[in-house]
C-alpha cells in the first residue's frame, strides 16, 4: 500500500481512503464496553473503511446454554453466517479437541460454566477481496481450559461490523464484559 502525504491528508491510492492527521496521531481507537448480561448477541458496529486491524476482548464472558461462542464480520449488507474457514482447539491436561466451522470463528468450548477470558484480532489482508483474517487465544478461569481459534473470511463489501453470538444464535449472555480496540 502506498500513502502520499501532502502535510494535512494522507491518501491509500488502491481504495482512495482519506487518513487525516487525527487518525494517523491516534491509532488506536477503544469502543466502549459491551456489558453481556444479556441478549443473544453483541454487536459493533460503524466501524470505519480505514481499520486495518481489529481486536474483540472478552472479559468474564459466559452464556446460558453449551452452544459455542461465535465472532462474525458483516458490512453495510449485515453479518455474513457463512464462507467462514475457521479451525478451531481446545487445550487441557488430559484431552484436545478440535472442530472446523464455516458460520464464524468458534470457540469450541462452551457451557453454562465456561467463564472466557481473552482476545481475537482481526487483520486485512487484502483490500480488493475485503479478506480478513483471525487469530485468537481465550483461557477458562474457572477450569483448564485453552481455546485457540484461527482462520479468515472474505466480506462482500468493506467491513463496518463484528457480531459475537452462539452458533445456535439462541444461548443469551449472562455475564462479563465484551470492548473492541481497532486501528488504522
Amino acid at each position: 500500500m502506498t500513502v502520499v502525504v501532502d502535510g494535512t491528508t494522507g491518501i491509500d491510492t488502491i481504495q482512495d481512503r482519506v487518513v487525516t492527521p487525527a487518525k494517523q496521531s491516534q491509532p488506536l481507537t477503544l469502543g466502549t464496553a459491551q456489558t453481556t448480561t444479556s441478549g443473544t448477541s453483541i454487536d459493533f458496529t460503524s466501524i470505519p473503511s480505514w481499520v486495518k486491524r481489529i481486536t474483540v476482548m472478552l472479559s468474564g464472558v459466559s452464556t446460558n446454554g453449551t452452544s459455542f461462542p461465535q465472532f462474525q464480520l458483516g458490512d453495510s449488507g449485515g453479518v455474513e453466517v457463512s464462507g467462514y474457514l475457521c479451525a478451531a482447539t481446545s487445550v487441557a491436561a488430559a484431552a484436545v479437541a478440535t472442530a472446523n466451522a464455516t458460520t464464524g470463528f468458534i470457540l469450541n468450548r462452551g457451557d453454562t460454566t465456561s467463564v472466557i477470558h481473552g482476545s481475537i484480532v482481526f487483520t486485512l489482508v487484502d483490500f480488493a477481496s475485503n479478506t480478513w483474517t483471525a487469530s485468537g487465544n481465550f483461557g477458562l478461569s474457572n477450569s483448564t481450559f485453552l481455546l485457540i481459534t484461527s482462520g479468515s473470511k472474505s466480506t462482500s463489501s468493506i467491513l463496518d461490523r463484528i457480531r459475537l453470538t452462539t452458533v445456535n444464535g439462541t444461548d443469551t449472555f449472562d455475564a462479563g464484559s465484551v470492548n473492541i480496540l481497532y486501528e488504522g
